[in-house]
């Protein structure tokens, strides 16, 4: 099977992406030395976009794993197949990336089992090789190959976090949700509201995130903020769009329901 032109894998428009600090500077420093980086951070905080337009300013192909606990190494590096002419290889996403030398995004990694992820160690060291054990190859990295992977540590347990072995290959950048005035700017360009209303999404969000670790496991994400603006432009009113995208995905529990719909009828009446 003949591997994907790299050309199918980049980013052809600009993501839309409000740099906070110096992370751009910081991670165009880190692909020039082809170090892997780990992207840590709180859900819908802007992670993944982030890896998207970096991949589009450097113009390099980007290939994303959305990782879970039932991927396997096969399921990242490839496998054999069936078909009518008989058994074919099939490289997984890693395996592309490696060849193609393309940015190997792998997200909310520690969802995956460890002896799945294991398999990225031999790309992050000073090998730059992938062994397909299974067909006796060793692929050399592509000299544009990079693998960033990402993770949330306000989830984080004894089951699911990485390896020590693992995180130490990696430099590391945290990444949080933005202040009030750059994210409600954030939240109007992305959904269509003006900057009164952004700003009232924002204060909300502040609200739930002060209540992180008494009741909730995380505040709302500014992800959460532009689904709401978005209602609000398709003329929802602003108290039944803060519920339908704020309150109800964060919690099931009625106390901190009312808790939350009592913040939205603060700032919103």
């Amino acid at each position: 099977m003949s591997t994907p032109a790299r050309e199918d894998f980049l980013v052809t428009e600009e993501p839309y992406y409000r740099p906070v600090q110096d992370e751009v500077e910081r991670y165009e420093a880190a692909y020039g030395v082809r170090m892997p980086v780990m992207l840590k951070g709180p859900t819908g905080c802007g992670k993944s976009r982030f890896v998207e337009y970096m991949a589009w300013k450097l113009e390099k192909p980007l290939i994303t794993v959305a990782c879970n606990e039932d991927m396997t190494a096969a399921d990242l590096v490839g496998r054999f197949l069936l078909d009518i002419n008989g058994t074919r290889w099939q490289d997984g996403p890693l395996t592309i990336a490696a060849r193609i030398g393309a940015i190997c995004y792998l997200d909310e990694v520690v969802e995956a089992r460890q002896d799945t992820t294991v398999v990225i160690h031999p790309l992050t060291d000073h090998r730059r090789v992938l062994p397909l054990d299974k067909k006796g190859e060793l692929v050399d990295a592509h000299p544009d190959f990079q693998i960033v992977i990402s993770y949330n540590p306000g989830y984080q347990s004894m089951m699911k976090d990485l390896k020590q072995s693992t995180k130490q290959r990696f430099g590391a950048m945290s990444f949080d949700y933005p202040e009030a005035g750059v994210e409600a700017e954030i939240v109007a360009h992305e959904s269509g509201v003006g900057p009164e209303i952004a700003a009232k999404l924002v204060q909300v969000a502040q609200s739930s995130r002060n209540l992180k670790g008494h009741g909730l496991d995380e505040g709302m994400s500014t992800r959460l903020l532009i689904y709401a603006g978005q209602l609000i432009e398709k003329g929802i009113p602003a108290t039944a769009a803060c519920r339908m995208a704020l309150v109800e995905p964060i919690t099931d529990d009625p106390d901190m329901r009312e808790t939350l719909d009592a913040a939205v009828t603060t700032f919103f009446g």
